[in-house]
Parts: C-alpha cells; sequence; structure tokens
C-alpha cells in the first residue's frame, strides 16, 4: 500500500458528527488534509472546543441540517454504534457519500440494508476499519500469498488493556472488531464454518469485558482471539503459524518478525533465528482519511466498503448470539 494517496487540490468539503473521543482525531486529519467544512455534535463542550480550534469550520448541534446542506460532499460520522444506522441512513439519503466509525452497526439486517442503500443512491459507503490502512498489514498480506511460511495453519490475535469500558457493545465488538477485520483481510479464500466463543461479564450484566473467539475454517485454518479492556498490559500481538515458519507482528512497535522455525515431518525442532523483516506507519489515520478523500473523487472501490463491513457484522452478531446463548444456558 502506497505511503499516500493523491487528493484532488480541491478535496471534498467534509462534515464530521461526533467530535468526542476518537472524532477529535478524524477533525484533526481533516483539518490538515484541507477537507473539514463543518462539525455537528450534541455536546455544548465538544462545540465550544471545536470552533476554538477550528475557527473556519461550522459548528452546530444541528446535525439533520448539517447532514442536508448543500455544502457538504462527505459525512464522516464517529458516534457511539447505536447510533450508526439512524445517521448513516439520513447521510446517504441527503445524497452524500459516507465513512463511518466501526462497527458499520450491530445488526446483520441493518448492516445490510445501508449497503443497499448506499447502492440504490449511487453514494460511498466506507467503514473505519482501520488496520486495514496500517502498511504492515498489506505488506503481510502480500507476503503471505506468496507462501513464505507455506501453508497458513492458526492465527493467534491478543488486543488487551486497561481501557474504557463500554455500556452498549461488549469487548468483542469494541476491541475484536479490528482483529476479526484483519483475519478477513490476510486470509480472504478462507470461509469459518464453526464457531466456538466464551465471554465473561465482570463489571456489568450483559456487557462482556473479556471475550476468547475461536473460528475453524473450511480449509483447516484455525483462528484464535482474545481481547479485553480489563487486562494489566497493553498487548496488540498477531502471530501466524504456517507449514514453513511463523510471522509476528506487534502492532504496538510497529514491527514485522519472520520466525524461521518450526518443527518437521520426523517431529525435529528446526530453529534457523527470526528477522525483522517490515516496520509499519505510525499514522494510519491519515492513510486511511487520504483513501476515503481520494474514494469520494475517484469513485473506485474502497478497501472497507459496505460489503466487507456488513460480512464482519454478521460474524460478531452470530459471535453475540452464541454468548447470549451460553449465558441463558
Amino acid at each position: 500500500m502506497a505511503s499516500t494517496e493523491i487528493v484532488e487540490s480541491m478535496p471534498p468539503r467534509v462534515a464530521v458528527v461526533g467530535a468526542g473521543g476518537w472524532g477529535r482525531n478524524l477533525v484533526r486529519n481533516l483539518h490538515e488534509l484541507g477537507a473539514l467544512h463543518a462539525i455537528a455534535d450534541i455536546d455544548p463542550h465538544h462545540r465550544r472546543a471545536m470552533a476554538e480550534a477550528y475557527p473556519e469550520a461550522e459548528v452546530s448541534d444541528d446535525i439533520a441540517a448539517v447532514l442536508r446542506d448543500p455544502g457538504v460532499e462527505a459525512v464522516v460520522i464517529a458516534t457511539p454504534v447505536g447510533t450508526h444506522h439512524a445517521l448513516v441512513q439520513q447521510a446517504l439519503e441527503a445524497g452524500k457519500d459516507v465513512f463511518v466509525e466501526k462497527p458499520l452497526t450491530l445488526s446483520g439486517e441493518e448492516a445490510w440494508q445501508l449497503v443497499a442503500l448506499a447502492e440504490q443512491r449511487e453514494r460511498l459507503l466506507m467503514v473505519g476499519h482501520l488496520l486495514l490502512f496500517q502498511p504492515a498489514i498489506h505488506w503481510l498480506r502480500d507476503f503471505l500469498a506468496a507462501g513464505r511460511i507455506g501453508q497458513v495453519h492458526s492465527v493467534h490475535q491478543e488486543r488487551l488493556g486497561l481501557g474504557r469500558a463500554r455500556g452498549y457493545e461488549n469487548a468483542l465488538w469494541c476491541l475484536g472488531t479490528h482483529d476479526v477485520a484483519v483475519q478477513r483481510f490476510l486470509l480472504p479464500g478462507h470461509t469459518p464454518q464453526q464457531m466456538s466463543v466464551h465471554g465473561q461479564c465482570m463489571l456489568q450484566p450483559g456487557v462482556e469485558d473479556d471475550v476468547h473467539l475461536h473460528l475453524s475454517h473450511d480449509t483447516g485454518l484455525e483462528t484464535h482471539l482474545h481481547c479485553s479492556w480489563l487486562w494489566p498490559q497493553k498487548r496488540r500481538t498477531l502471530v501466524i503459524v504456517g507449514s514453513e515458519g511463523m510471522v509476528e507482528y506487534d502492532e504496538l512497535r510497529q514491527v514485522i518478525i519472520h520466525h524461521h522455525k518450526g518443527i518437521d515431518g520426523s517431529l525435529e525442532h528446526i530453529d534457523q533465528g527470526a528477522e525483522e523483516v517490515f516496520e509499519g506507519h505510525d499514522q494510519p489515520l491519515r492513510l486511511e482519511l487520504e483513501h476515503f478523500l481520494a474514494r469520494v473523487r475517484d469513485r473506485s472501490p474502497s478497501t472497507s466498503d459496505g460489503h466487507f463491513a456488513a460480512r464482519l457484522v454478521d460474524l460478531l452478531a452470530r459471535a453475540e448470539a452464541r454468548l447470549r446463548h451460553t449465558e441463558d444456558a
């Protein structure tokens, strides 16, 4: 993946809906890219901070009016996931291209409704699966496709730390969405067939703070994910075990390590050392928004379009249903 994408000298005029938390980062990057036109937020503290920091942008508490504004070409939505369906629908019906933070929705039915609406209105629908814009992930996909570690046997992911607990989505939806997106992107030819999921609610009833998700695929591949916002150390790791070696992506250090080791057919250990083979980029959000602005202009397909995002919602919704069934049993 190229380090930057060329955006026309006059970038699209973009409105950001939701300027708290992660939304602040979206606003800042769009401002630096020259695309920020308006900001909408129902919180007066957020509006005051945005008006002071970006006096050239229109700041409003009237989200509906901002979505209808003919001067706005595209909308970036960074609000709680429970509001995504209604806001994305309003923006698409107003004729805007839409970027919405992950996950697209918490319901497969709602996600596919938005995909169909975007196609009907011929509008771009892109979802903010940030890691898909980390060059290390694109490099790793090419590395695997070239067979550098042979047949892929298993994928192991950790996304752990002492984070902000949510009341409307569990750790799988909030944190694990990143990792499931990476799985699907890195190994597109593997279809999950069986699922095992376990979660533990420690802080609030009905909201899992710690989740283990295991997927068995039609090709024999097994993937294992552990995500938690109630963990003493911060970990962001991806390990892929193949028939001819292993590869590790340390997201915190932004390095990929190729381990030339394994166990051969006679059960003998092989260890020919390890080497750092790629160093990632520290600003994937900038690359993600450059990608969105470029797609608004050239209308070509997005890396994380509505179809990709809706398939992820389907998978995570299945896992959610399994969790509820287990807890009710």
